[in-house]
């Protein structure tokens, strides 16, 4: 009887203490940040590169917000990538700080879902805000439909001289 509830006592406390184990806190976006002074910062730094911006537009409550973050921190390829184009901000959206101003100025890009993403040219204005879940692909996001959305808009992309048929 008393290896019975010491064995008890033990699968008890192992399980007690498993439960109660806290997953670790994403802080991809920062709710106090000043989203409109971090996208200007952007804007004036791709004028001046001849690049885009890339907003990423979402939450540290987000699953899919995460997903698209370490997918492409985790792929060389797209990060490269993404960061010899574009100017990139992670403009937060959450019950702290919805940024209601800033995602007005962009043309309500939440309306999608979120993760969001907007193109901005480098004057400021928006030239594409794209539905994430049309970059989805099973159980995430699909390497070569993001890489081909970012390809689309580029600054060279979207030159009249590479576009003549």
């Amino acid at each position: 009887m008393k290896r019975i509830l010491i064995l008890f006592t033990a699968i008890f406390l192992s399980t007690a203490g498993f439960a109660q184990e806290k997953k670790q806190a994403v802080n991809l976006y920062n709710p106090q940040a000043n989203a409109r002074a971090d996208i200007d910062a952007a804007i004036a730094k791709a004028k001046k590169e001849g690049k885009h911006v890339f907003l990423q537009v979402g939450g540290n409550w987000c699953g899919w917000c995460i997903a698209f973050h370490k997918l492409v921190e985790e792929t060389p390829e797209l990060k490269t990538y993404l960061n010899s184009n574009y100017e990139t901000v992670l403009v937060n959206y959450s019950q702290e700080n919805k940024n209601a101003a800033v995602l007005a100025s962009l043309g309500y890009p939440g309306r999608f879902g979120f993760p969001v993403f907007v193109i901005l040219d480098g004057n400021g204005k928006a030239i594409h805000i794209q539905n994430s879940a049309y970059l989805e692909e099973g159980k995430g996001h699909s390497v070569k439909k993001v890489m081909d959305f970012l390809k689309g808009w580029t600054v060279a992309a979207i030159k009249p001289e590479n576009n003549a048929y």
